[in-house]
């Protein structure tokens, strides 16, 4: 339990065979609903993600079985199965896969799909930014940094970013929602300069 009662985040450091069964793109689209939106039905997130219930049923299945996700019993009712996200954070550290080249391989896949997906919200973002509010506007997009830093300052510095994020989200999670409130993700993501960049 956290200072305030509340139950810690849970968290999961991926395993080789999660890792493996998380890299495929429907998969890491429902673990995110489930994430973002809460507990739902098969149905519920089939509509949601634009696919068929077989399909999700089928994956959901397969999540379930790296322990990824699990069913919500208390919110089942006959024949509707209720599924949820088994934690709130997925962290891991890519030398975790240096001696497995297929979990490997998945990590860079799914290193890959979030920047995809970066680039995607960023496209939307673009597109629709002229419908919000001054202040949203004003408050939202990207900036960057350089810097040269070894890896142990650089993993402080993530490390203390982390902890700000999470501040953060503990405290929007303990009040009620301002009525301007709107979900928002934030990306955290360092990169080196390749030697024709520097």
């Amino acid at each position: 339990m956290g200072d305030d009662g509340k139950p810690a985040p849970r968290s999961v450091r991926l395993d080789h065979r999660q890792v493996r069964v998380l890299a495929h793109p429907l998969r890491l689209r429902l673990l995110g609903a489930l994430r973002v939106k809460g507990p739902a039905t098969a149905t519920t997130l089939a509509e949601l993600l634009n696919t068929n219930t077989g399909a999700t049923s089928y994956h959901l299945r397969q999540l379930a079985e790296v322990g990824l996700v699990v069913e919500d019993p208390d919110r089942g009712t006959g024949r509707q199965r209720w599924w949820r996200a088994a934690h709130d954070l997925t962290s891991w550290e890519t030398s975790d896969f240096d001696d497995d080249p297929d979990a490997r391989a998945a990590i860079e896949w799914i290193q890959g799909d979030q920047v995809r997906l970066l680039a995607e919200h960023a496209e939307q973002w673009f597109a629709t930014q002229h419908e919000w509010s001054p202040a949203w506007r004003d408050a939202l997009g990207m900036g960057d940094v350089f810097m040269t830093i070894p890896p142990d300052r650089l993993k402080a510095l993530e490390a203390e970013l982390w902890q700000v994020l999470e501040r953060y989200r503990h405290e929007a999670d303990a009040e009620p929602a301002a009525p301007d409130a709107e979900s928002v993700q934030i990306f955290l993501a360092a990169y080196p300069l390749l030697r024709e960049m520097r």
